[in-house]
C-alpha cells in the first residue's frame, strides 16, 4: 500500500512539472502586450505589419535642462509615454525608440540650454539626418505611415523638413511621412481653460520648467520632478515662470488634450494620402 501511495506521489510531482514546463514555454512564446519597436523581436514586428500594424510614431524629445527641480530627461520620458498612448488608441500604430539627442543650442561657446550641465545638443542638420534615416530604415521594412511628433520646439522645423523631403521623393509610392506639429503647439484657449480652473496665474506661465512643463511631467512620470527644489524664474535658474503651482491633476487634464488632439490630427492624415 505504502509503495502505491509513493507511486502516485510520485506521477502527481511528475505531472506538476511537466504542466509548469508547458505553461512557462506557453508564456515565453507570447507576444508582449506592448506597442514599443524595441521590446519586440524582428519577427514579432514582421507579424505586426503583417497584421495591419502599418503606421509607426517616431517621437522625438531631448536631453537638456529643466530648471533645478525637474530631470533632464523630461521630453524623452513624457513623449515615449505619450506616444504608447497614441499607438493604443490609433490601434493600427507601434512606437520607434525615442530620439533623445536634438538641436540645443550651440555647444562652444554654449548659448541657451547648453549653458546648464548635462545638456546634450546636435547640429540640425545631424539631427535632420538621423531622423531621415530612421525614416527610410522604418519604410524599408513596411510601415506605409511615419508619424513624427516631437517633445520639444527645436525639433518642429527638423521634422516639417524631412516629412517634406521624403514625400516628395516617395510620391510614387504609397508611403508618407507626417510631421504633427500639433502634438507641441496646441490651442492656447484649451491650455488657458484647464489652467484657469486649477487658479493658476499668467504670471505662472513661462516658456520652459514652468507650471504646464512641470504638471505634464508630474502627471506621467512624479519621480522626474524634485518638489523641494519648485522655485520661480530668477533670470539664473533655468526656469521661465513659475513652477509652484503644478499639479499632477493639471497635468493630467493637459496631457489628455495632446493626446487626443494628436489622434485626430495622425487620422485625418493618414486618412487624406
Amino acid at each position: 500500500m505504502r509503495c502505491g501511495i509513493l507511486g502516485w506521489k510520485r506521477m502527481l510531482r511528475c505531472a506538476f512539472t511537466a504542466m509548469s514546463i508547458c505553461f512557462a514555454v506557453s508564456a515565453s512564446c507570447q507576444v508582449p502586450d506592448t506597442v514599443l519597436l524595441e521590446q519586440l523581436t524582428w519577427d514579432e514586428v514582421r507579424d505586426a505589419i503583417a497584421s495591419g500594424k502599418t503606421t509607426i510614431i517616431i517621437p522625438t524629445g531631448g536631453t537638456e535642462q529643466n530648471g533645478p527641480h525637474m530631470a533632464l530627461g523630461k521630453h524623452n520620458v513624457r513623449v515615449t509615454a505619450n506616444a504608447q498612448t497614441i499607438a493604443r488608441r490609433l490601434g493600427n500604430a507601434l512606437v520607434a525608440p525615442v530620439m533623445a539627442y536634438v538641436p540645443e543650442g550651440r555647444i562652444d561657446p554654449p548659448e541657451g540650454h547648453m549653458r546648464f550641465a548635462g545638456t546634450i545638443s546636435l547640429p540640425d542638420a545631424v539631427f535632420r539626418q538621423v531622423l531621415e534615416y530612421a525614416a527610410r530604415s522604418l519604410k524599408q521594412h513596411g510601415f506605409r505611415d511615419i508619424v513624427l511628433i516631437g517633445d520639444s520646439g527645436p525639433n518642429q522645423p527638423g521634422q516639417t523638413a524631412v516629412a517634406t523631403m521624403l514625400n516628395a521623393e516617395w510620391m510614387k509610392s504609397r508611403v508618407r511621412v507626417h510631421a504633427i506639429e500639433g502634438y507641441y503647439r496646441g490651442s492656447d484657449n484649451e491650455e488657458a481653460a484647464v489652467l484657469r480652473r486649477h487658479g493658476v496665474r499668467q504670471t505662472d506661465i513661462g516658456g520652459h520648467a514652468d507650471v504646464v512643463d512641470t504638471s505634464l511631467m508630474m502627471a506621467v512620470d512624479p519621480r522626474m520632478v524634485r518638489m523641494a527644489k519648485l522655485q520661480a524664474a530668477d533670470g539664473s535658474n533655468g526656469v521661465s515662470g513659475d513652477p509652484r503651482r503644478s499639479s499632477p491633476e493639471i497635468g493630467r487634464a493637459l496631457t489628455e488634450s495632446i493626446v487626443t488632439r494628436t489622434v485626430g490630427l495622425i487620422r485625418k492624415a493618414t486618412a487624406a494620402r
